[in-house]
């Protein structure tokens, strides 16, 4: 019986239940960790008045805490709003044991300079990693 194999681009959503079903299978294998991964996510708002001024995406998983976006509208920013977020992330990652908070941003720009001003270390520097920019991936130690 012969098979017909497609490769196509999926529509958004299409594939959710795909990596839903097998995400911990392809973790464990990429990373040689064989514990169960309790990955999460958790959205932390800042609002004004009702409305979002700013939000951060953290991924939590195996006792560690990745910011995946961290983002204060311009208007709103220079209040201390993204140290909040970040406070608050911090806080959360710390509560799930997770012993570090790390980040990847553009090397030499204003996000690098406002994770340096709240305690964060450069790890690493991968050369035009992203877009053909340096990344720079920091850290801050919780424990």
């Amino acid at each position: 019986m012969t098979q017909s194999l497609e490769i196509a681009v999926a529509k958004p959503g299409e594939a959710a239940d795909f990596w839903k079903t097998n995400d911990r299978a392809w973790r464990t294998e990429a990373w040689a960790f064989k514990v169960v991964w309790h990955e999460q996510t958790h959205d932390i708002t800042a609002t004004i008045d009702g409305t979002i001024a700013g939000a951060l995406n953290v991924r939590i998983a195996a006792s560690l805490a990745h910011v995946e976006a961290l983002y204060v509208l311009p208007a709103h920013r220079g209040n201390g709003i993204g140290r909040a977020l970040l406070a608050r992330c911090e806080e959360i990652a710390n509560y799930y044991n997770c012993h570090k908070v790390s980040v990847a941003v553009m090397n030499a720009s204003p996000a690098l300079r406002f994770f340096l001003d709240s305690g964060y270390h450069v790890e690493a520097v991968l050369p035009q990693h992203t877009f053909k920019l340096d990344v720079a991936m920091v850290r801050k130690f919780l424990l």
